[in-house]
């Protein structure tokens, strides 16, 4: 996806103009096929462009979501109108922002996409630079609760316990019960274990671990 934006940006400088919505959505069918393939994990995908770059539109977003399991993606409609009460503010936000910042790839969450899907999920984003300059960022949206039914078989097959942290130390899965997805981190004394590739830190606590049946998470918002 990251490719295909850097691809759209310079054929449009190849005509000697700057690029268009057209332009990028000319991703989309890649969007769209990427998402049916990761439909389990997967509720929303696409890039979104640094305010300024497009020369028909001051922001832009090429996002499809699934409204539902087994639904059609659709287009992701927002404000974003400065103006507006409702103004959906992306270039503040944490997963645009920070891979701007940093130049390296971000998670964020889990949190609650206000303005946007609404959702409590997980944002993945991946800053697109060409030739130094920045473009936006390419990322995918994973509801809290299925990253966590993923991880959990995993954890479970530890055999101590432990805990999977975001950078502010709330549980993004764990294999005890004491642990609650979204809760603050509470454990005892352990050790740390950085995760390549990603912000996140893996606590282990040394002793048998306090094995869940499924996973112990927090009531997902509405």
């Amino acid at each position: 996806m990251k490719h295909r934006v850097i691809d759209c940006h310079h054929a449009a400088l190849t005509r000697d103009r700057l690029p268009t919505c057209s332009d990028i959505a000319g991703i989309r069918p890649f969007v769209l096929e990427w998402l049916r393939h990761e439909s389990e994990l997967v509720v929303g995908a696409g890039a979104i462009v640094r305010p300024g770059l497009l020369a028909d539109q001051p922001r832009r977003l090429e996002w499809w979501s699934y409204p539902e399991r087994g639904s059609v993606p659709v287009f992701l409609e927002v404000d974003l109108d400065p103006d507006s009460l409702d103004f959906y503010d992306y270039a503040g936000a944490e997963w645009f922002c920070l891979p701007e910042r940093t130049g390296r790839r971000h998670i964020t969450g889990p949190h609650v996409d206000f303005g946007g899907t609404d959702r409590y999920i997980l944002t993945f984003t991946l800053p697109v630079f060409s030739e130094g300059r920045f473009l936006g960022v390419v990322g995918a949206d994973v509801p809290a609760a299925r990253l966590e039914s993923r991880l959990l078989p995993v954890l479970i097959g530890m055999d101590h316990e432990a805990a999977l942290l975001n950078t502010e130390l709330r549980v993004i899965a764990s294999n005890s019960p004491r642990q609650l997805s979204g809760a603050l981190f509470s454990g005892p004394a352990g050790s740390e274990h950085t995760l390549p590739g990603s912000p996140w830190r893996l606590f282990c606590v040394q002793g048998p671990a306090l094995r869940t049946a499924r996973p112990a998470s927090a009531p997902e918002p509405t």
